[in-house]
């Protein structure tokens, strides 16, 4: 464990290194994310998460988990030079690249929120109000359609039949083309999987 930890800590302290020798000044308008000092305040699913040269802080001023750092980080140093154009949705799977993580996005992500909330509508959809999810502005023939803010230029949307008399439930996450500007196919992943976690544990909080 102790390893572990230090390897994290490592992966870290070299991504923040890199994150503040930069002048990131004229590019935070460009992520939708704002400084505060020294720190940079980025939203991920509407929580606000503060990065500096020091560490990286969630809400309550805890360290949060290697991967959110991860996916902070990289969205950080990833921001594109240009605008990119492509708000169509695809599926993870459609990312170039995406294949040696796309069954593990399948079975981590959508078919364990299928499986997470099978017969549970309701329930879900309460989960995805908890987590800041609104209706997307495009009409959709599912039992639920919810869009949710990942990160500022990074949406997600869930679509989500539930079970009946002749399918079981089913459900798909999807991103916008252009997300791959702002993530890369790992962290794309990882944002799922935190997703898929987090709307689990919504749905079973009282």
């Amino acid at each position: 464990m102790e390893e572990e930890i230090t390897v994290y800590d490592r992966i870290r302290r070299q991504y923040l290194d890199e994150i503040f020798s930069r002048d990131y000044s004229s590019r935070l308008m460009e992520l939708g994310v704002q400084a505060n000092g020294n720190e940079i305040i980025i939203p991920f699913f509407k929580k606000p998460y503060r990065v500096s040269a020091n560490g990286i802080f969630d809400p309550s001023g805890m360290q949060p988990s290697h991967s959110v750092s991860v996916v902070l980080c990289k969205y950080l140093l990833l921001c594109p030079d240009i605008h990119p154009v492509g708000d169509d949705w695809v599926s993870y799977r459609d990312f170039r690249d995406a294949a040696p993580f796309a069954g593990s996005f399948a079975n981590n992500v959508e078919r364990a929120i299928a499986g997470n909330f099978r017969g549970k509508l309701t329930e879900l959809q309460g989960a995805c109000l908890k987590l800041g999810g609104y209706p997307p502005q495009v009409s959709l023939s599912y039992h639920l359609a919810m869009q949710f803010d990942a990160l500022p230029k990074v949406p997600i949307l869930l679509l989500f039949n539930d079970l009946d008399s002749e399918f079981p439930a089913q459900s798909s996450v999807l991103f916008e083309r252009r997300a791959s500007k702002y993530l890369d196919v790992e962290c794309l992943a990882m944002a799922g999987w935190l997703f898929s976690e987090y709307l689990r544990n919504e749905g079973v909080k009282p």
